[in-house]
């Protein structure tokens, strides 16, 4: 008996599979899962140059801009002019010795020209003016800062030949003043002596009556 129910378990049990899969045979097919995502592509990697840095600039001075060449002649004329302010007679003597014939030496044609415009003498205004005037006509490019200052100097020395002439008229007239006085004193004295001669001469005899007249 017990055998026979285990028999028809297991029959009971084997139709029940076959059933089972008879019946998922027919049943549709699950879908299949969606891929997995495929993985980001790797990024392309650029190889990183490392520039070293550079030091920082050191602070440069700001260029200096060249001497202009009229500044420097307009120093040196002013400098020169100072110093003749102080010195002696026997100093001057000896720059004029020093400087000889300045020319086409413009440096040492104004310092001849102030030199000689210190003795305020007419004929050496005259001779500066002249050296001034030299300058001032000159083209070569040596001379041309030196004409500023030389024009400057010229109007000066004009200015002062003006002066020197007018003095020098004044002068004259005073002479001619002084020789009309003398010689309108000398006629005045010649007349006080005609005058005195006269005066001290002595007396003749009373004149007598005419002939032929009563008395």
């Amino acid at each position: 008996m017990p055998s026979r129910r285990l028999g028809a378990l297991a029959a009971l049990a084997a139709s029940a599979v076959s059933a089972a899969l008879a019946l998922g045979a027919c049943a549709p097919m699950p879908p299949p899962p969606p891929p997995a995502p495929l993985p980001p592509p790797a990024e392309a990697v650029v190889p990183v140059c490392r520039v070293p840095a550079l030091p920082a600039p050191a602070c440069l001075p700001a260029p200096v801009p060249p001497p202009d060449p009229v500044d420097q002649a307009m120093r040196h004329v002013v400098a020169y002019q100072e110093r003749l302010r102080t010195l002696p007679q026997q100093e001057i003597t000896r720059e004029l010795a020093r400087i000889g014939d300045p020319s086409g030496n413009p440096a040492a044609t104004l310092e001849l020209a102030l030199l000689i415009g210190q003795t305020r003498n007419p004929a050496d205004t005259v001779r500066a003016l002249n050296l001034l005037d030299g300058v001032l006509r000159s083209t070569s490019p040596e001379v041309t800062p030196w004409q500023p200052i030389a024009r400057v100097l010229a109007v000066r020395y004009a200015e002062q030949r003006r002066v020197e002439e007018l003095l020098e008229k004044q002068k004259n007239e005073l002479r001619d003043s002084q020789r009309r006085i003398e010689q309108l004193n000398s006629q005045l004295e010649a007349l006080k002596a005609i005058e005195r001669s006269l005066t001290n001469r002595p007396a003749g005899p009373p004149a007598s009556a005419p002939e032929g007249r009563p008395r």
